[in-house]
């Protein structure tokens, strides 16, 4: 599909919708090393299912990358390693869950479960020691969430919530680079993606430089307080999916 065959292409209010939406992901990416998806993802399933999980990951691979490249000296790549490892098992799993799904209807009820699931696990609160194997554990979680949605920080984001943020950002962004690739390839070989989701992945680069731009302005003062306005959003819009997804 080329972006003249775009159903958005003649609808300039969705097309600078898109262009916020992927801008204010971008910055919670550079300024977290994670949530491009869960920020994005959900909105963009409703605006047009076209452009999840594949232009998302490709997007959320090259924000990740450039946040860990940035601070590469900090990145843990023992972690990373033992966190790919089960990734990789996610993404296997994720790939043959979409490749049962019949048509873009059942897609977006899967999808809208998982947005939902990723909600739960990012205001439960819920605090998991750290050690190989709850690394190994959200890794696949990670993994079987980000190849279907394209949302896969929240199961990280719960070992890592009370690690320093000089050390689980740069770490975080280098696991989710290679894991949005892992998921990627997992997606080209199951059929699900196609050409035509690079062409809409092209469109998302402007708003992505802008967002790194304005994340890179504000510095440190990407906090806390946006979290509920982004759960509220974010899972507002998983129950939308899954009432189209059942209708």
């Amino acid at each position: 599909m080329f972006l003249g065959d775009f159903p958005l292409a003649d609808q300039p209010w969705l097309i600078l919708a898109v262009f916020l939406i992927v801008m204010a992901a971008s910055v919670v990416q550079a300024g977290l090393g994670m949530g491009f998806g869960l920020t994005a993802a959900p909105l963009l399933a409703l605006i047009d299912p076209h452009l999840v999980p594949v232009p998302t990951l490709i997007i959320g691979m090259v924000t990740a990358s450039m946040g860990g490249w940035r601070e590469r000296g900090s990145i843990i790549w023992p972690e990373v390693g033992i966190g790919i490892a089960g990734r990789l098992a996610g993404v296997v799993c994720g790939a043959l869950v979409l490749s049962q799904l019949e048509d873009r209807k059942a897609f977006m009820l899967v999808f809208g479960i998982m947005v939902a699931i990723a909600v739960i696990l990012s205001l439960s609160g819920w605090r998991w020691a750290f050690s190989r194997f709850s690394l190994v554990s959200m890794g696949w979680l990670s993994g079987l969430m980000g190849t279907i949605t394209s949302v896969g920080a929240p199961p990280l984001a719960l070992i890592y919530q009370d690690r320093k943020p000089g050390e689980a950002r740069p770490t975080l962004s280098a696991f989710f680079a290679l894991g949005c690739a892992a998921s990627l390839a997992g997606l080209a070989l199951s059929g699900w993606a196609h050409a035509g989701d690079i062409y809409l992945a092209l469109a998302m680069v402007p708003p992505m430089l802008v967002g790194i731009w304005v994340a890179r302005r504000i510095g440190g003062r990407l906090d806390s307080r946006f979290r509920p306005a982004l759960m509220a959003i974010s899972g507002a819009a998983a129950v939308m999916l899954i009432v189209r997804g059942v209708m």
